[in-house]
């Protein structure tokens, strides 16, 4: 009996027994399932600012988001928003079919980071910024277990990932390690923050999310129950 499984931070978590069936949530699940897909949509981006704050290292993309936000003086947020866009035309191509949570995560995302960073206060001591780092890679996860469980669909960014791994035949850890190292080297080479928070957060968010995801996850819908959303991707990643 082998198991399903959704990767995130290049981690594989087990989701259920590919021989059972499917569990999709019932429609008086919906609501549950909806604060679950924004909380965890807004809470990423605050846990985003959080690390752009502490200044000790940013998340891959939000490192070439950074990048070209000093390149362009727009704001992290924006940057953001207008990079989830550009990746999500890259879904045409690729055949990959958005949902509710793709779109929502392009914008979402965005407006809760640069509303966080209006109200945070900048950080200077390590004191301070260290702290910083801790609470937005463990909210981060907490922000992925939300999302991911609301299975409203992947965002742009894995959705890119996904379809890249299904058009090329690559595994998807490959995949995932090009496009990564490519806007990590880019949004450095740019003026994004590389740094020991990147680190930590490559090695902490597999093991978080997995948690999360646990704790998060909806039950099944009982036998004969109307599907009102398809289930979660049997790969997803991270929203950022």
């Amino acid at each position: 009996m082998r198991q399903a499984t959704t990767t995130t931070g290049g981690h594989p978590v087990s989701t259920r027994s590919e021989s059972a069936p499917a569990e999709a949530p019932g429609p008086g699940r919906l609501p549950r399932r909806l604060v679950q897909l924004y909380a965890g949509l807004a809470l990423y981006g605050a846990s985003s600012a959080l690390l752009v704050e502490a200044g000790l290292g940013l998340e891959p993309w939000n490192v070439l988001h950074q990048g070209l936000a000093e390149l362009t003086g727009l704001t992290i947020g924006v940057v953001s928003i207008i990079v989830g866009a550009a990746v999500l035309l890259l879904w045409i191509p690729l055949r990959q079919r958005p949902g509710l949570g793709t779109v929502s995560n392009v914008f979402v995302v965005g407006i809760a980071m640069d509303g966080t960073l209006a109200l945070v206060p900048d950080a200077h001591a390590l004191a301070v910024r260290i702290p910083l780092l801790v609470a937005g890679i463990v909210l981060n996860g907490v922000a992925t277990g939300l999302y991911i469980s609301a299975s409203f669909g992947p965002g742009p960014r894995d959705g890119l990932m996904t379809g890249l791994h299904r058009r090329t035949g690559r595994s998807v850890r490959l995949v995932r390690t090009v496009l990564e190292v490519t806007v990590v080297a880019t949004g450095f080479a740019l003026g994004g923050t590389v740094g020991v928070g990147t680190v930590l957060y490559a090695v902490a968010i597999g093991p978080l999310a997995q948690l999360f995801l646990r704790v998060f996850a909806a039950r099944p819908a009982p036998v004969g129950s109307v599907v009102v959303a398809t289930g979660q991707p049997e790969r997803a990643i991270l929203p950022g």
